[in-house]
């Protein structure tokens, strides 16, 4: 029995880059003896092992083969006489196809350490078109290591793979699983180009295909670059279609979170008047707060003016409406409540004039 460490840890590692997680390929093991190791059993569709101490993944290698549509198509086949060559030659790319004995050799027998070296993605085998997930963690990858380029004979075959419809075959969550941890690396717009190069944003996200531009490049790289959350990033995605109804469908599309939805689809609705804040009175800035829930939200609302503000260079409305806010925020509403005890109906709109009342006076100390 003998493992070695596989895929990402060995790749960043000869990048020069930390290494988050350490994946384990096991040759020469069976199930029970791994168990009898110590080792605790999770894998549900191959046998996958965590170890007693360090709870890193070790898996059984093997070999697998396509069966069906779509990235679950798949029969794998884990048994001791696979070999650790059968296990990498399943993998996507040359890069992520090396492995670390534990006496620190590398095995690399698709010239994966050339390619790291080129700085190019280029795949394994024609098999790589067998599974359309890889389309989007290329493209991932590209974000990540962005000074990497497809081989041309890997956006060939990602070309085939989106003609030949395997793109529609992604489910949604996937999708949005690999948009988000795109999007979440330093040069997301590595990611959007790939996808844009080989055809297949036009299957997942045709909006934006269909409004590309340098622009959009460089905005959602500004946010990354300012190191904003998933919200924020994805609004100014999004903030590209411009309108509340597109932005909706690209979210129930993908099934996107809650969150990412609601502050994406606030950005849209709310930028234009955030532009224009220096020039709205007192009464327009705290309808503005009241309907992007502001006083109830107002970390939301502190994202919604870092996805309106992201690719200016200097846009002072942020600010400007952020001391409103505090203005407004500064008023009590119990006492305010208070006073209007007996009569219910006027509390939430002598509320909403103690709140203009206090931006106005902002408005005027900073006049």
């Amino acid at each position: 029995m003998r493992s070695y460490v596989v895929g990402g840890a060995v790749r960043d590692a000869l990048l020069g880059l930390p290494v988050k997680d350490h994946d384990h390929v096991v040759v020469g093991a069976t199930p029970e003896q791994m168990i009898a190791a110590g080792f605790r059993a999770v894998g549900k569709d191959f046998p996958v092992f965590l170890h007693p101490h360090t709870h890193e993944e070790y898996a059984l290698a093997r070999t697998e083969r396509k069966t069906a549509p779509g990235y679950h198509g798949f029969v794998f086949h884990a048994a001791p006489d696979v070999t650790l060559e059968q296990d990498l030659v399943r993998r996507d790319l040359t890069i992520n196809a090396m492995a670390q004995a534990e006496d620190g050799s590398i095995v690399d027998p698709h010239n994966g350490r050339q390619d790291l070296q080129a700085r190019l993605f280029r795949h394994v085998s024609d098999a790589f078109a067998e599974d359309p997930v890889r389309i989007l963690r290329i493209a991932r990858f590209a974000a990540r290591l962005p000074d990497f380029t497809v081989a041309d004979g890997t956006n060939a075959l990602m070309r085939r793979m989106v003609d030949e419809g395997e793109v529609d075959a992604l489910v949604p969550e996937r999708v949005w699983q690999e948009l988000a941890r795109g999007l979440m690396e330093g040069r997301p717009s590595r990611m959007l180009a790939v996808l844009r190069d080989c055809g297949a944003l036009a299957r997942i996200l045709p909006e934006l295909d269909a409004l590309w531009s340098e622009s959009l490049l460089r905005t959602i790289d500004h946010a990354a670059a300012l190191d904003h959350p998933l919200e924020v990033r994805f609004a100014v995605l999004m903030r590209t279609l411009a309108a509340v109804a597109p932005i909706q469908a690209v979210c129930k599309r993908l099934k996107v979170p809650n969150e990412c939805r609601d502050l994406a689809v606030m950005t849209a609705r709310e930028q234009d008047g955030i532009k224009r804040a220096l020039d709205l009175s007192a009464e327009a800035i705290v309808t503005l707060f009241e309907r992007s829930d502001a006083f109830r939200k107002p970390e939301r609302f502190a994202q919604l003016l870092l996805a309106a503000a992201c690719g200016a260079d200097d846009l002072p409305q942020g600010p400007h409406l952020a001391r409103a806010l505090d203005a407004a925020r500064a008023v009590n509403a119990g006492e305010v409540a208070a006073r209007y005890a007996d009569r219910k109906a006027g509390i939430a709109g002598a509320v909403h004039t103690a709140r203009v009342d206090a931006v106005q006076r902002m408005l005027h100390q900073a006049n």
